[in-house]
């Protein structure tokens, strides 16, 4: 009897590579309960229906990332001897046609709903950030019309600009000349 997947499990072990939310080959081996070369050997026997869409191997500049990032094991120390492999939401659906399995069905029910679970939380993101940015923008509009309003009052309470003030009366003939 095999033990359901989770899908928190599985959202744990989706990384966003290349822009593409993907999976890592041991990833997948782990949670299919085969080994990675097994797994590797069987989409290799399968490469038509991989293509680099669904399935693309790691530059050495990528994989130094993720050894710093997860704590991988380093090359020629018992770890990996090869980039590995990562695979796209199609590429995982795919694996399940190629690893005949029931585990492997249970594994990719849980991964598509992970995948799926992940889209609507950055969708959720998304939405929030267009309502903050329009909160932002009607807070300033409010911000410059409270400015206005107490640029007007200042004015108001100013005491009027001193004006010279004329003498009433009769002018004398000296001040007349002057």
């Amino acid at each position: 009897m095999t033990i359901p997947v989770s899908v928190q499990l599985v959202e744990r072990r989706i990384y966003l590579i290349r822009d593409q939310k993907v999976m890592l080959d041991s990833d997948l081996a782990d949670l299919y309960e085969v080994e990675t070369r097994a797994l590797i050997q069987g989409v290799k026997r399968n490469r038509d229906r991989f293509p680099e869409d669904f399935m693309f191997q790691l530059g050495p500049e990528e994989t130094k990332s993720l050894r710093s990032q997860f704590v991988m094991s380093n090359n020629g120390r018992g770890g990996r001897r090869t980039q590995p492999y990562v695979f796209t939401q199609e590429g995982v659906a795919m694996l399940s046609s190629v690893l005949n399995s029931k585990r492997a069905v249970q594994v990719n029910i849980a991964i598509m709903r992970a995948f799926v679970r992940l889209r609507e939380v950055l969708a959720t993101h998304k939405d929030l950030a267009a309502e903050m940015e329009k909160l932002r923008q009607e807070q300033q509009k409010q911000g410059q019309q409270i400015q206005r309003v107490f640029a007007i009052i200042e004015k108001l309470l100013a005491p009027p600009p001193a004006s010279p003030s004329r003498r009433i009366g009769f002018k004398t003939l000296d001040e007349e000349t002057s």
